[in-house]
């Protein structure tokens, strides 16, 4: 039996800029946090013939074309890995749907797994390499690279993405104490609501590749505030940051009709209104997580707990992608 796990993320700065559509024209750069929620995989040798793959649904098949999930399907034939006696399972601390890039992490994890059933070592690069090849090359989903980057390097990492494909990776160069006060100070609330990032992504996607000046203009300024934000962040302003997050979000969800709506809108004031200093939906917007920079965090929970909203307590991930158990 193989077990790895692929952690989920949090993206702190320059969100957007990781499409192909707009980084191979002008270059893309963001900074985004692992955490110590994980998608995890299990490869197991059966006594049957089939292959049976089991995630929100189950499929038990005679050959890779049968297999319905198309990242399971993909990821066998990229890896050439023999589908008999095989089960394949997912598990996820955390569901789909909720911004927090579990479509990377998943195609992360099961990449891992299946390179290492096949004795095969395999570099972080190229691992999340592997992930963003099937998803935005072979799946066609209108996808950035952060998810499969930070999902394999783990940590809290600046990417910059250059206009030839290539990915520039390095670890955001904050003191322990900042990084410390910043996971304290980080403060996650489910909306309740989940969905489908595509269709948002979709909409930016053609509007960049349409040459949409607003669409373009919004992202430039968007990757320069994630510069901006890894500069507080290796400074100690972790307070700058948060009014930096604030910035990002009043251009986030000017990109998107389907960015927000009246209800998160109602619940970001209220989160401002008792100590946050700046916050955002995490990942592509819609649902999902809110999370908010607040140094008074009792006030703010007690406000959002009373206002129907759960919180989600989460750590920082530095490991990344890994193989948790072979036997």
């Amino acid at each position: 039996m193989i077990i790895t796990r692929a952690p989920l993320r949090i993206s702190l700065g320059g969100g957007g800029t990781d499409l192909p559509s707009y980084y191979r024209e002008h270059g893309g750069r963001l900074i985004a946090a692992a955490i110590d929620r994980y998608v995890y995989i299990t490869l197991h040798e059966t006594f049957v013939e089939e292959c049976i793959v089991k995630y929100s649904a189950l499929e038990r098949v005679t050959g890779v074309d049968e297999i319905q999930h198309p990242l399971i399907r993909e990821a066998l034939r990229l890896t050439g890995t023999p589908t008999s006696y095989l089960e394949i399972t997912s598990m996820s601390d955390i569901p789909a749907g909720t911004g927090l890039g579990s479509s990377g992490s998943f195609g992360t994890a099961l990449l891992l797994a299946l390179h290492t059933m096949n004795r095969e070592i395999i570099s972080k690069a190229r691992l999340a390499e592997e992930a963003c090849h099937l998803e935005i090359d072979v799946l066609r989903e209108p996808v950035g690279k952060q998810d499969q980057y930070i999902a394999a390097y783990g940590g809290l990492t600046a990417f910059t993405f250059n206009p030839d494909d290539t990915v520039d990776v390095e670890p955001v160069r904050a003191a322990p104490e900042t990084l410390a006060n910043l996971q304290d100070n980080l403060v996650m609330f489910f909306t309740g609501y989940t969905r489908s990032a595509s269709a948002i992504l979709k909409d930016q996607d053609a509007r960049t590749k349409s040459t949409d000046r607003s669409m373009i203009d919004q992202l430039h300024h968007v990757k320069q505030l994630g510069i901006e934000s890894q500069r507080a962040l290796e400074n100690g302003d972790l307070r700058r940051f948060g009014e930096i997050m604030h910035e990002h979000w009043t251009q986030k969800r000017a990109r998107s009709q389907g960015m927000t709506n009246d209800r998160i809108d109602d619940w970001y004031a209220l989160a401002r209104a008792n100590g946050a200093v700046g916050g955002k939906l995490i990942g592509a917007g819609g649902g999902g997580f809110l999370m908010f920079y607040c140094e008074e965090k009792t006030r703010l929970r007690h406000a959002m707990r009373a206002a129907g909203l759960r919180e989600l307590r989460v750590g920082f991930d530095r490991l990344g992608a890994s193989v948790v158990s072979v036997d």
